[in-house]
């Protein structure tokens, strides 16, 4: 099974918890990441000053955040097929944390 690879190369702050993201083929996304923000890897990035310190990494060519938190660059450029899976993974997260 082949699976694209795709670039990050750049991004901007498009709302709260909100980015507009810009790839290697010129395909663009914004995501809304709030509905997806639990568990413990992604949970303390519903902190705004932790979400807003989101950098570009240059060599892997994705999102990451200082507690780890990242996404595979394919994962966000098919975001519309992977958004409810990671909706429905949060609310499990968070269902542990209780």
């Amino acid at each position: 099974m082949k699976h694209s690879i795709y670039k990050i190369r750049s991004f901007k702050k498009a709302g709260p918890y909100t980015l507009q993201i810009s790839f290697d083929d010129k395909c663009e996304r914004t995501i809304d990441f709030q509905p997806i923000l639990a568990g413990d890897l992604y949970g303390p990035l519903k902190n705004p000053r932790v979400f807003n310190r989101v950098r570009l990494d240059r060599e892997v060519h994705t999102l990451v955040w200082p507690n780890g938190a990242d996404f595979d660059p394919a994962i966000l450029h098919d975001w519309s097929k992977h958004r409810h899976a990671f909706a429905l993974a949060a609310k499990r997260w968070e269902s542990t944390r209780h």
